[in-house]
Formats: C-alpha cells, structure tokens, sequence
C-alpha cells in the first residue's frame, strides 16, 4: 500500500519508532553534578578553538566615561587605549554556561575621538560600535532524569573590541 506516492511498510515505522530516540538520546551524554565540569573541560578542548583570553579588569556595573584624557599622555601599548573608539574588557558571567565566565569589550565613548581644532573632542558625528565575535559555549541544561546534566553547543556573541563607524542613516 502507497501513501502519497511513498511505501508504508512496518520497517520504516519501527525505524522511527526506536532508532531515531535512541540515536538523538546518545547525541548529548547526561552526567552527573561530579562528571560535568571535567566533561565540558574536555569537550570544549578537544571541539572547539578556545580564544585567548583577555585581561579581567572591572566588573560590568562599575562606571565610565569617555577617555579623552589619554590622548594627552604618550601613547599606550594597548589599542584599546589607541583607538579612535577604545574599550574596557569587562568579566561576564553565565551561570548555566561552560565556560561561566568570561570576557568581553565593552565600548567607552557613544561617539569618536577625532583632533578638531588642536583638540581631542568626542565627535558625535560618528559611532564606537562593538566588534563581535561568536564563540561556543556548552549550555548546561537539565536531563530527563532531573538528576543528571547534558551539555548543548550554543553560539554565544561576544564583543572583542571597538571600532569607529558612521552612522547609519535612516
């Protein structure tokens, strides 16, 4: 017997039925609270490009202002102090995430740093916008059992720097 042009045939029923909860149960592993950190350890080792990590310097809360004031001392090493655009790394934290934390670039002016006049002035003609990267975390999330964890690849965006742009127009 034909339906819609395709056989029905008790094989394939049995195929879905059983191979197919079988197969995608054996794609995320559980482990227990004792298993998970030394599992997501090894697998973010083992699949997937860990980038350099940079300086931890302030947590996300604590205040800033643009740093105008760096453009009159001697240049730094830093490009995030050089730029036309700088930044602060600042730590996140992901609490169902491996890794837990991490960090990230957070941009210091709205606006620009540009000399007019012989002057270093924030110029609200152009933008400091975040440079975004997506890097993988495993997501930590609750198996059937309720007892037990799985570990789920997700992308994850994260700023790495900032950059000087016109604004878009509208």
């Amino acid at each position: 017997m034909k339906c819609h042009g395709l056989p029905a045939s008790p094989q394939v029923l049995i195929f879905v039925l059983f191979i197919v909860p079988m197969w995608s149960s054996k794609m995320f592993r559980c482990y227990n609270d004792q298993e998970l950190q030394a599992a997501a350890d090894r697998k973010l080792r083992t699949h997937y490009l860990r980038p350099t990590e940079a300086p931890r310097t302030t947590a996300r809360s604590s205040s800033y202002s643009c740093p105008l004031e760096l453009y009159k001392t001697p240049l730094s090493d830093e490009q995030r102090d050089r730029s036309l655009s700088p930044w602060r790394f600042v730590t996140h934290i992901k609490e169902d995430h491996f890794p837990s934390t991490y960090v990230g670039a957070q941009c210091l002016c709205s606006g620009c740093i540009q000399l007019k006049d012989n002057k270093m002035i924030e110029d609200y003609d152009y933008n400091s916008v975040p440079i975004v990267q997506n890097r993988v975390f495993l997501k930590k999330e609750l198996c059937d059992d309720k007892k037990t964890y799985r570990l789920r690849p997700v992308n994850v965006e994260v700023a790495v720097g900032c950059t000087c742009v016109r604004p878009q127009s509208s």
